[in-house]
């Protein structure tokens, strides 16, 4: 299994509950699609370099996984879609 971390921006419009809520699915989907969630680091509240649909802050997310080469894949696409989601990368950890 190969190592990955993915960063999240979410809506800082997003109350405390729905935020949990949209980081849980983010783990659900990233365990649907083969993976196991490692560490999660939250940021906190960030200004953002640019304004995204007229936001100008945003919560950041750290989320480290492994998983199979599909995984990164399948968890892209279902974060491209959910609405809270301002923006987000999936990277793959080269180990050393």
């Amino acid at each position: 299994m190969n190592k990955y971390e993915v960063t999240v921006i979410l809506s800082a419009k997003l109350e405390d509950d729905a935020r949990a809520a949209a980081l849980e699915k983010i783990k659900g989907y990233i365990e649907r699609y083969n993976g196991v969630v490692g560490q999660v680091d939250e940021w906190g509240k960030k200004r953002l370099a640019y304004d995204i649909q007229r936001q100008s802050e945003g919560f950041y997310y750290l989320i480290n996984f492994e998983g199979t080469n599909e995984t990164p894949g399948g968890v892209e696409s279902q974060l491209r879609i959910m609405e809270p989601v301002l923006r987000y990368l999936v990277v793959r950890i080269d180990e050393v």
